[in-house]
């Protein structure tokens, strides 16, 4: 491919901003993709020097075009991000001036709309030292513009700079990483403990540098200090895994069970299940339970947690009298699965309960799709006259039902659309 053929697809990537923006997305990407494929194949061809600025063109007026443009679909992102990848190749294979190059990562990332991603490490080869060094130096410079001093307080940042200073503390944590200290690369990290993701980062950081033992004690401070936030149940997994694979079973089983009394739920007895069966330790239900039953005794809401246990060890029995006893705190989805578990073998209790469900339904002005919730639970019910020997019950009520809301024709299209 010649040069001139790369100007014409690149060419395609210009566009107007006066456009509509819910207009062209599908056509402005697939102009994109034509771009990316041909460069691809320049790449493999080892013609890396004839793609380099083509591909920084490419960015830069993606960059700009989504602007002014309505990409929730993420179509013309993703071609963002595969043109960087594109770039870093060939950059490190046709390396432009390390400054340039450098000068032209650190604005886009700070400068720049907040995509796309900026990969020092993807860079890393191209820049070489003097660019690494070069983009030290501007991010110092960037920093002491906008007076960046860790930790950041998000509250506190006035909102016009608060870009650029998350843009300072991204390059920052990166230069530390591709500097390959990983004592720097933590004291960095640890700059802003923000979320219990930064702590996994430090985390997975120390054990990917053989310091396991670090790692551990990283695991538990973050999870002492972040314990509800998002993430956090993924910060303690890596804590058990790193436990388990020292062999330190005892640990990793404390860590799990420590987490199921804190917040007692099916999901966290399900981590805890796991890890004993690895370590071959003892059956846990009887102590979950009764952890829960304690835990209910005090607060009812965990209830439904309560209940899915005993479903999920098989005490359907007990499931279902918990159930009616705390019948306002089980959600929808658990009572139709205890409705569906109860009628296997007592298919006439839960006939009138299927009933209830359906003319709540029914009668939810707030949801949009009401009637075919009811139609589907129709079914459910149908089976459950047929397995308590009522053949007459079904039929019955569908009749009294279609003339109890004659008066709403959507519902009797559905029921018609069912063949009821």
């Amino acid at each position: 491919m010649s040069s001139e053929d790369l100007t014409v697809l690149v060419d395609r990537l210009r566009r107007d901003r006066r456009r509509d923006p819910y207009r062209g997305r599908q056509e402005y990407a697939r102009a994109a993709r034509d771009l990316a494929q041909a460069c691809e194949q320049l790449l493999a061809c080892g013609e890396a020097k004839q793609t380099v600025s083509v591909l920084r063109k490419a960015v830069d007026r993606i960059t700009n075009a989504m602007l002014s443009m309505d990409d929730s679909s993420g179509i013309v992102g993703d071609q963002l991000d595969r043109m960087m990848g594109l770039y870093a190749r060939a950059c490190a294979a046709a390396p432009p001036t390390p400054r340039s190059l450098a000068a032209w990562l650190v604005k886009l990332r700070c400068d720049g709309p907040g995509w796309p991603n900026v990969v020092l490490c993807d860079f890393a080869p191209a820049l070489g030292e003097r660019g690494i060094a070069e983009v030290e130096r501007l991010v110092a410079q960037r920093a002491e513009t906008v007076g960046y001093a860790p930790p950041v307080d998000i509250l506190a940042v006035a909102p016009e700079s608060l870009g650029s200073i998350l843009a300072v503390r991204d390059l920052r944590e990166q230069l530390a990483e591709v500097s390959g200290d990983v004592d720097r690369h933590v004291a960095v990290l640890a700059e802003d403990l923000v979320s219990a993701v930064q702590y996994e980062r430090i985390v997975l950081a120390l054990r990917e540098a053989g310091r396991r033992q670090e790692a551990i004690e990283w695991a538990r401070r973050g999870l002492a200090d972040k314990m509800d936030w998002p993430h956090a149940d993924q910060l303690r997994d890596t804590l058990v895994g790193m436990l388990l694979d020292e062999g330190d079973t005892v640990a990793a089983l404390d860590v799990r069970r420590a987490e199921f009394e804190r917040k007692p739920t099916v999901a966290a007895y399900r981590s805890l299940a796991n890890a004993a069966a690895a370590v071959g330790a003892d059956d846990l239900v009887p102590w979950a339970l009764a952890v829960l039953y304690e835990r209910v005794a005090e607060q009812p809401v965990y209830a439904s947690e309560l209940i899915g246990l005993l479903l999920t060890v098989g005490r359907d029995e007990d499931a279902w009298r918990l159930s009616l006893q705390h019948r306002r705190w089980v959600g929808e989805s658990l009572w139709l699965t205890l409705l569906e578990r109860r009628g296997v073998h007592h298919p006439g209790e839960v006939i009138g309960l299927y009933q209830e469900e359906v003319e709540r339904h029914i009668l939810d002005s707030y949801d949009t799709y009401r009637y075919q919730r009811a139609v589907a639970l129709l079914h459910s019910l149908r089976s459950a006259c047929q397995s308590a020997g009522d053949q007459e019950a079904f039929p019955a009520y569908v009749a009294d039902l279609r003339l109890r809301h004659r008066r709403r024709p959507a519902l009797l299209r559905e029921l018609d659309a069912a063949g009821l």
